[in-house]
């Protein structure tokens, strides 16, 4: 099995083609926040946001957080997303949900998550005392939505974009360029998607749908949940998520450098953190390649990409140069 910096990969076999849907949850949003700011599991949140949600938690939420990160694992029981993200819950139910739970809903949870093994250190204080976790838990989640709240609200013409553009692909049967696109860390080839996981499995999709879920987490966040006897469901980061952030922040020197780039061109030369190729920039950005293509030539001739054909695809990269301005910008 191919080794990723982030570990191993667990494999999802889909045998024929999937039902795919994809759904709108802000907790998944708010539990994938949560994982990189407060449990220590850095996916790409720019640290400037990283450092207003953590001074908005609470130590009874820090503390209850700390098992989702644990070094080296990735399982953790349901209770962490209590109500399946089929649609738009409002993260206030499952903020109630977690505070009206009983101590043995969260034991048989752990039960059923971790099986006749026992269950792992980082996960038995929270066995031991889970009123204590329940409340704990619930109270980090709503601190860390009252911190990110009004990004999700800015970010919604960006998520109902996102929305048509998987369902578009679904209608016309490119499932395997949908899932290629969705993240550097979820590969698809010969009916199998492969994420990359501290904790790797092998699963099959059988008859259940695949939900997608686009979150407005770091760039390098992935949230699967693989046990749901109806659906798999994947978190994955909402394309263009880097400029959300950066928008929303009302960063300064990305502001200067689009005065000096044009907005697209500065978007586009800041998302350029790895090679991509043209359709991925297309996709982030929310436009027609042609648009895409225009803007690369003008930042080609300035000196701060390259473009080169493989294949069928053209892959775009950031030169040295580039590198350059975005350090002086301090991007």
């Amino acid at each position: 099995m191919p080794r990723t910096q982030n570990g191993v990969w667990s494999e999802l076999r889909i045998d024929s083609t999937p039902h795919v849907t994809v759904a709108v949850s802000p907790q998944v949003t708010a539990l994938a926040i949560l994982a990189d700011a407060i449990s220590g599991r850095r996916r790409g949140l720019p640290d400037r946001w990283r450092e207003h949600v953590q001074e908005a938690v609470s130590p009874e939420g820090w503390e209850a957080a700390l098992p989702i990160g644990a070094p080296g694992h990735s399982v953790a029981p349901d209770s962490i997303v209590p109500l399946t993200p089929l649609g738009e819950v409002p993260v206030a139910r499952h903020v109630a949900w977690l505070r009206d739970a009983k101590p043995d809903d969260l034991q048989e949870d752990l039960g059923r998550t971790f099986g006749t093994e026992p269950v792992p250190r980082h996960w038995r204080r929270v066995a031991d005392q889970p009123r204590r976790w329940l409340q704990g838990y619930a109270t980090a989640v709503d601190e860390v939505w009252s911190a990110v709240e009004p990004l999700w609200r800015r970010a919604r013409p960006a998520i109902e974009r996102e929305v048509e553009r998987v369902g578009a692909a679904v209608v016309r049967g490119a499932h395997d360029v949908l899932f290629g696109s969705l993240s550097e860390r979820i590969v698809y080839s010969d009916g199998t998607l492969r994420v990359s996981d501290l904790e790797p499995g092998r699963y099959e999709l059988g008859g259940r749908r695949l939900v997608l879920v686009p979150t407005l987490a770091g760039r390098d966040s992935i949230v699967v949940n693989y046990e749901h006897p109806e659906l798999v469901w994947i978190g994955y980061p909402l394309p263009g998520v880097d400029a959300v952030w950066r928008q929303a922040g009302g960063d300064r020197s990305a502001d200067e450098l689009s005065a000096v780039l044009g907005e697209m061109r500065a978007g586009l030369l800041a998302v350029l953190h790895t090679p991509t190729t043209m359709s991925r920039l297309a996709e982030q950005a929310g436009t027609v390649p042609s648009a895409i293509t225009y803007h690369c030539e003008r930042l080609a001739s300035a000196g701060l990409i390259d473009r080169e054909r493989k294949g069928r695809e053209v892959w775009v990269t950031r030169t040295r140069r580039g590198d350059d301005l975005l350090e002086l910008f301090d991007i």
